[in-house]
Order: C-alpha cells, then sequence, then structure tokens
C-alpha cells in the first residue's frame, strides 16, 4: 500500500495570508497566516483528505503536472509540491488499541509464558516487519 505521496499546491496570496488549493484532491483547501504556516497547514489537509480516501477505498488521484498548472496562475499565486506520509499519520494519530483473538499451539504458548514474552509485543513487531514499516513514530 502507498503511503507516501507528492501534489502540487496552489498558493495565493491575501496581504499577508496564504490560501491553498490542491487542484487534484476535490475539497482539499486550507490557509495560514504565513507562508510557514500555509505549508505546514498544507501537509496537514493533504494528509487527513489522502488518509480518509485510503480508509473509505477511494482511488487516490495521480498528482497533475505542476509545470502545466503553472501556466494558468495568477499574479498573486505560485506551485509548490507538498508532501505527505499517510503511514506515518497513522503511527502517531491512530494509537488506540484493537484487541485481537487468535490461536497458537498449547506447547508454543506454554514456552513463551515461561520466558515471560509479551504476545501483543511479538504481534505487532512481527505484523511491521511482514509490512515492511521500519519506523516506529514517537509521539510527543
Amino acid at each position: 500500500m502507498q503511503s507516501k505521496y507528492v501534489y502540487p499546491a496552489v498558493f495565493t496570496k491575501e496581504g499577508e495570508q496564504y490560501s491553498v488549493a490542491f487542484p487534484d484532491i476535490e475539497g482539499c483547501y486550507t490557509c495560514g497566516d504565513s507562508l510557514v504556516e500555509a505549508v505546514s497547514n498544507a501537509q496537514d489537509a493533504l494528509c487527513l483528505m489522502l488518509y480518509d480516501m485510503e480508509e473509505s477505498g477511494e482511488v487516490i488521484p495521480a498528482p497533475s503536472d505542476a509545470l502545466e498548472i503553472e501556466k494558468s496562475l495568477g499574479d498573486n499565486e505560485f506551485i509548490s509540491l507538498v508532501s505527505c506520509d499517510t503511514l506515518e499519520y497513522r503511527q502517531y494519530f491512530d494509537q488506540k488499541a484493537v484487541k485481537k483473538t487468535l490461536t497458537i499451539p498449547s506447547w508454543l504458548n506454554t514456552l513463551a509464558e515461561r520466558e515471560g514474552i509479551n504476545f501483543s509485543s511479538v504481534l505487532q513487531a512481527a505484523l511491521k516487519r511482514t509490512l515492511g514499516i521500519e519506523s516506529n513514530v514517537a509521539r510527543g
């Protein structure tokens, strides 16, 4: 499953503030009181929209060519590429525990319990390894 994305965003300078729109992602808009804030908000908005699309099984559109979008911009507008990682978003914001029931052979259960193995930790590590998830995003 893809989790890293890069999309062109149209930034419009409005006085000291900036509004941001993503031409490829319907309804994805944000703004900021400064350019730094607008870029940060754009990353958040893009990630949240793409995460929601992934969760609902929607087809995620391919990003447009930024050079093509640039041809239609007005005087106070410019293009910037904005990236996000929906896997990182999931790891950071979705820390809710989910109970799973599983079956293992009795002999394996006995040996693991004797060693004081935390079944939940082992399962998490195995799932991450199987899914190719290398990082563990720390909250904070």
